[in-house]
C-alpha cells in the first residue's frame, strides 16, 4: 500500500467505497501501487497495467492495454471513439464492484500476462487519421508548415488532426488550424 494512495482515498468524497474495493482487488493481484496523474495506478515491473479513476457519473478501472484483452464477459468499454489501447470497466456502486470481483481478478491477471509477454497494441498510423481539407489547403499554401508538421512526432500529429477534425463546421476547423499554425511551426504539440 502506497501512502500517497492512502492520502488520495482519504480526500475522496465520491466513489470512496468503490475505490477502496477496487484497490483491495488489485493489490491482491501482486501489482505495485503508485499515484500517477493524480490517481491510483498499478504497475508490473514498472509497466502501467491498470488505474482507478472517478468521474461524475461513474468510477472505473482502466486497463492500459485493454484492447489486447479477450473480454470474455463483454464488460470492457472504449472511453471515446479515438481511444486505441485502453479500455474501462465502469461502476456506479460498491455492489457492482463486488459482483465483478472474480472477473476483475481474471482480467487483471490477463493484463499482467500481456505485460510479461511484451505485447503491444497496434496503433493506427497517422496517415489513417482524417486530415480535414482546411488543413490540407494550409499545408499546400505554406510549404514550411507542411515540413514542420511532418517533423512532429506521430502522437503530436495525431493530436492536431483529432483537434481539427473534432469541429463540425468548416469555419471552426479553419479557425483551429489558423490558431495552431504558429505552434506547429515552432515544433510544438497541441498541449506543449
Amino acid at each position: 500500500m502506497n501512502p500517497k494512495v492512502d492520502a488520495f482515498l482519504s480526500k475522496s468524497k465520491k466513489w470512496k467505497e468503490e475505490f477502496e474495493a477496487l484497490r483491495e482487488i488489485i493489490l491482491g493481484c501482486q501489482l505495485t501501487e503508485e499515484l500517477k496523474w493524480g490517481v491510483p495506478c498499478y504497475t508490473f515491473q514498472d509497466k502501467n497495467v491498470v488505474l482507478i479513476h472517478g468521474f461524475k457519473e461513474y468510477c472505473a478501472i482502466l486497463f492500459f492495454k485493454g484492447a489486447l484483452l479477450k473480454d470474455a464477459k463483454n464488460v470492457l468499454i472504449t472511453q471515446t471513439e479515438n481511444t486505441q489501447a485502453s479500455r474501462q470497466i465502469r461502476f456506479t456502486s460498491v455492489q457492482e464492484v463486488s459482483k465483478l470481483q472474480a472477473v476483475l481478478k481474471s482480467y487483471i491477471k490477463e493484463a499482467i500476462k500481456v505485460e510479461k509477454d511484451g505485447l503491444q497494441v497496434p496503433f493506427k498510423k497517422t496517415e489513417e487519421f482524417n486530415m480535414p481539407e482546411e488543413f490540407q489547403r494550409k499545408l499546400k499554401e505554406f510549404p514550411k508548415l507542411k515540413t514542420a508538421f511532418e517533423a512532429l512526432t506521430p502522437g503530436r500529429q495525431r493530436a492536431y488532426l483529432l483537434h481539427f477534425s473534432g469541429a463540425k463546421q468548416s469555419k471552426t476547423r479553419e479557425s483551429r488550424v489558423e490558431k495552431c499554425m504558429p505552434q506547429i511551426l515552432e515544433g510544438k504539440g497541441l498541449d506543449d
